[in-house]
């Protein structure tokens, strides 16, 4: 049985862990940098299963997120991303997730237009 596009959403809402590869395709960031991140970052400790694999909440993520802009799109420095989140708390994630929700339904809108086309004659 195959799932949609909706039940993957709620699955995915559901989920309480997520492991590396999972957060690393989410956030379009190499597992690599995330383990690197966490050596960086001392707020940033995800959870490890029995195996030693890490398993990242959603508060984790959230935090990559805050990480990823204020490095990637801010151009700030390691140690003053750390400086920032450290003085600022998070009062960046409805920026970012705002951002996210938009890429989210530009997705489904170019979802539903290849779907349209496909059907058009």
């Amino acid at each position: 049985m195959q799932r949609n596009d909706k039940e993957d959403i709620d699955f995915i809402n559901l989920k309480q862990y997520f492991s590396i590869q999972e957060v690393s395709s989410r956030l379009d960031l190499s597992p690599s940098l995330l383990r690197y991140w966490e050596g960086e970052f001392p707020m940033l400790q995800p959870r490890k299963n029995r195996k030693g694999n890490r398993m990242y909440t959603r508060k984790d993520m959230d935090l990559l997120a805050q990480i990823k802009y204020l490095l990637k799109e801010r151009k700030f420095t390691i140690k003053g991303a750390l400086a920032h989140l450290t003085a600022n708390g998070s009062q960046i994630p409805t920026t970012i997730s705002l951002k996210e929700r938009l890429m989210q339904i530009k997705e489904g809108l170019l979802e539903l237009k290849k779907t349209l086309d496909q059907e058009t004659p």
